[in-house]
């Protein structure tokens, strides 16, 4: 008994070395070391991906503080990016009649 247990634990160590065997001399083949590679970038890829994410909505998080926080003291509003960008009305332009009437004046 005690020697059929030993050739099945013989059994199963040598085929799990066989598999090993195989997987490590197939990691060491050009194809292997290439799929080996490409998974690590793509892991890499989806990480920057994720942080980039976190960062943008933490930014955007601190924005809205800091918003909330300037109204609250200044009691104005904060423009949108987009009205900040907009050129300024043009203030209407006084004739020269005018000038001269309160330059006279």
């Amino acid at each position: 008994m005690k020697r059929l247990f030993w050739l099945g634990v013989g059994l199963a160590a040598g085929a799990y070395l066989t598999r090993r065997a195989a997987e490590a001399a197939q990691n060491l083949t050009p194809a292997g070391i290439g799929a080996n590679l490409a998974d690590g970038l793509r892991e890499l890829g989806a990480g920057l991906g994720a942080f980039g994410a976190e960062v943008r909505a933490g930014m955007e998080t601190r924005e809205q503080e800091l918003t909330q926080l300037l109204e609250r003291r200044t009691g104005g509003s904060v423009p949108t990016l987009g009205e900040a960008l907009q050129e300024p009305p043009a203030a209407p332009q006084a004739t020269t009649r005018g000038r001269a009437r309160r330059a006279g004046a």
